[in-house]
């Protein structure tokens, strides 16, 4: 018996291979053939087609175009593109210390950084550039001047600034510039420390441990950890900063993927520097990736309070594989659970139907438990053990956000406005927003929501069937209608809108920090962290199941 059982296995493992070894066979000729396919068009297309064609162009557009059926975080890098994103992991490039954008075929400084080359010179937000090293920009040579203002540190760019309708000069010298991935930290009052993280660069877990050490040396014993609005970054950082609060030995996530050698569990290496502060970690809409797995594994392991919005719900693990002369293809390997084992992926790409992605939130959730016992789902992110939401946002008001014009109003505000007060005592008038609200209904048209742009486009058909003359002035009756319900939706999010102003008029005067300062006294989602944060008693009874 023994023996026919072993000529079984031995069958039936010679049969699995066989198997395996044909479907080898079978998925490598399909692979040949199908690039063969391609090699043979391209080829024919290059020889034959009547106009020249550019092959790297049209190339880069196929592998696109192939890679957006699948995930929108599996993508194709080409030699600047690998350079952008190793800046994008390091944190590190070389700059003036502003960011520029093209608003309507002008070029604006968007943004300042402190104590940086730009902001030394004197240069604004708001300054609309009209000359980068001579070369005026105008529309049509974008690619051109982007391509301008980039630069090795110690090399210098001249530029001709345009401000209040003055023309000025600027010599500029690059510099090295590290971001920062702990833009803000202090204490909030004498027991209370507040870190925010932007991103999870290759600095984060050092820039984490520096703060919380100088917080813990002005008397810190009790944290927030905000981490609204980050949008991840590497995975060996997200490890790193939970391993800071948890001992040495525990998971912190695994990732499986469809290779064994792509699957691996990541513990905790080192000893931790607190494991008893009691910690509120904030998230929202926008915390995503890395900071879904500090999130989620704080809160598996009963370690931490998540307080706000459910997260982003990105469960997707991607790395850089090198390509043919210099390129490289970012692409998904894996998905990453939590302590408990669930895995917060949001979109299911694997069942999408063209353009629409299912949702694992809208299908049954599967139920875990933490280490104390309380129970958590998967799928649709992190769901914070106290839920602060924020209002829903009207299309409206989406369009307005998405649009420049608080920008634009913020511009004329800071020459009008010589200086305001500190953030932490700033706070919009009524008539201040009032004032913006006219500004916008008088530039309504730079802000459009869906119908708007389909009868734009009506319009342009119009034109060609010579119909405009009869569909113009009803389209123009149906607008003026929309701009009416525009402004309606917008009085909706009244609250959130004037947060957005508030935000952007305090960075003009006081940068990037200043509008953190301004939340740790004006933002609910403070507030309420600090509130739990006082009552020890109620914080530890939520980690209880």
């Amino acid at each position: 018996m023994k023996i026919y059982i072993k000529k079984g296995l031995v069958i039936f493992g010679l049969l699995a291979t066989v198997f395996t070894f044909f479907a080898f066979r079978t998925d490598y000729f399909e692979i040949a053939k199908q690039l063969e396919i391609y090699s043979t068009l391209f080829k024919e297309l290059n020889m034959n087609y009547i106009d020249e064609i550019n092959p790297a162009e049209l190339t880069e557009t196929a592998i696109d175009n192939m890679l957006d059926e699948l995930d929108p975080y599996t993508k194709f890098y080409d030699e600047q593109g690998v350079e952008d994103a190793k800046i994008n992991a390091t944190g590190d490039f070389s700059g003036i210390g502003a960011s520029t954008k093209f608003i309507d075929n002008k070029f604006f400084i968007y943004e300042l950084f402190k104590d940086l080359p730009a902001e030394k010179a004197g240069i604004k937000v708001g300054d609309e550039i009209i000359q980068v090293n001579g070369l005026e920009v105008k529309e049509g040579n974008i690619q051109e001047i982007s391509s301008l203002m980039q630069g090795a540190e110690g090399s210098a760019i001249d530029l001709q600034i345009l401000r209040q309708n003055n023309k000025l000069e600027f010599n500029v010298e690059r510099t090295k510039i590290e971001a920062d991935p702990v833009p803000h930290y202090q204490m909030i009052d004498d027991k209370i420390g507040y870190i925010a993280f932007s991103r999870f660069n290759s600095k984060g877990s050092k820039a984490i441990k520096n703060a919380f050490e100088d917080l813990k040396d002005a008397g810190m014993d009790r944290l927030v950890l905000d981490l609204r609005d980050n949008p991840g970054g590497l995975l060996n950082e997200a490890v790193d900063i939970t391993n800071f609060f948890i001992p040495k030995g525990e998971v912190v996530v695994t990732t499986k993927g469809k290779l064994t050698k792509l699957s691996e569990t990541y513990r905790t290496k080192n000893e931790p520097i607190d494991t008893e502060i009691p910690i509120v970690v904030l998230i929202d809409r926008n915390s995503a990736s890395a900071s879904e797995i500090v999130a989620g594994s704080l809160q598996d392991l009963d370690r931490a309070v998540v307080m706000g919005d459910r997260s982003f719900g990105k469960g997707l693990v991607q790395r850089y594989i090198d390509l043919s002369y210099g390129t490289k293809l970012k692409i998904t390997i894996s998905k990453y659970y939590t302590p408990s084992g669930r895995n917060i992926q949001e979109l299911d790409y694997t069942h999408r139907s063209g353009r629409d992605v299912p949702k694992f939130s809208e299908e049954k959730r599967n139920s875990f438990k933490t280490k104390n016992g309380r129970t958590v789902y998967d799928g649709g992110g992190i769901e914070p053990d106290i839920k602060l939401s924020k209002q829903k946002e009207t299309l409206s008001t989406e369009a307005l956000l998405e649009s420049d014009l608080i920008f634009s109003y913020v511009n004329n505000y800071y020459y009008s406005h010589p200086s305001i007060a500190n953030p932490e005592d700033f706070k919009l008038t009524s008539s201040d927003y009032e004032d913006f609200i006219k500004f916008v209904s008088e530039n309504s048209s730079k802000f459009k929501i869906q119908s708007e742009k389909i009868f734009d486009a009506g319009i342009v058909a119009s034109e060609k069937e010579d119909y405009k003359d009869f569909i113009s002035p009803e389209i123009k009756s149906l607008n003026q209608k929309i701009q009416k319900k525009k402004l309606q939706e917008l009085e909706i999010n009244k609250i959130l809108i004037m947060q957005e102003l508030s935000d952007e008029i305090i960075k003009r005067y006081y940068f990037e920090k200043g509008t953190y300062q301004n939340h740790l006294y004006k933002s609910p989602y403070v507030q309420e962290a600090v509130s739990l944060l006082k009552d020890l008693d109620r914080y530890k009874k939520i980690l209880k199941p």
